[in-house]
């Protein structure tokens, strides 16, 4: 026996909706174009058929390009969170081992090129880089080491987030110039975290080799002698 029209419908299994799955769909492909074309390559059409949903359905999650660049930045910058704090994301700043730190977002770069460079210049070129989810978090716990009696005084937390994380994700550039394999970049990007740490630890001068210099960063104050100052100010 024929079926009716209203019966074949029937007989189709309706898709069932799911906004958080088709909004995660559309932010992989835009992930994907923004590393092989930058900012500038992103358009919600083209995201919609790479990411195989209907057009419409993506402009309902963006209306504009913008929108779509912003979130997809956003989206780079949650995965970097958790790459590089993983589960010490909210925790105290003396639980975070800055060579982790270091290490962790050098490997996140290494591996992803092009999609780190297109989110860099992205925030680099924002009004207000401290909106992003990344840099904002960065900047904070460094803010806090700074402020801690592990740090050197008188850092300024603005200069070094910007040389370690301009450094970080420009290393990549020189280090798949001179490297083949992928063995080869992970040793690569072992030797810039490790650097970087000694450097953080260190420094590259010996003071005593530059009395002018020396005299001109602030020396933190020994115990006796904050302990007299504390004094004098009662």
């Amino acid at each position: 026996m024929a079926l009716k029209k209203n019966d074949t419908a029937a007989a189709k299994p309706r898709r069932r909706r799911d906004p958080d799955g088709t909004r995660a769909a559309i932010l992989e492909a835009a992930g994907t174009l923004l590393a092989k074309d930058g900012p500038e390559g992103l358009s919600v059409s083209q995201v919609a058929q790479l990411a195989k949903v209907n057009r419409g359905t993506a402009y309902q999650h963006f209306q504009t390009r913008e929108q779509l660049v912003d979130a997809t930045t956003g989206w780079v910058s949650e995965r970097l969170c958790d790459a590089v704090f993983g589960d010490k994301l909210n925790g105290p700043i003396e639980l975070v081992d800055p060579q982790e730190v270091s290490e962790h977002m050098t490997l996140f770069a290494m591996e992803n090129p092009e999609l780190g460079r297109a989110w860099l210049f992205h925030v680099l070129s924002s009004p207000h880089p401290a909106s992003d989810p990344f840099w904002k978090l960065y900047r904070q716990r460094f803010q806090k080491f700074a402020k801690s009696d592990a740090a050197q005084p008188g850092i300024d937390v603005d200069v070094h987030t910007v040389l370690m994380i301009i450094g970080t994700f420009l290393w990549p550039v020189w280090a798949r110039a001179h490297t083949r394999t992928a063995k080869e970049r992970t040793t690569m990007a072992k030797r810039f975290s490790s650097e970087i740490v000694r450097l953080s630890l260190y420094g590259n001068m010996r003071p005593e080799k530059y009395p002018s210099l020396a005299a001109q960063i602030p020396k933190k104050p020994t115990k006796k002698a904050a302990g007299a100052t504390s004094r004098k100010a009662k």
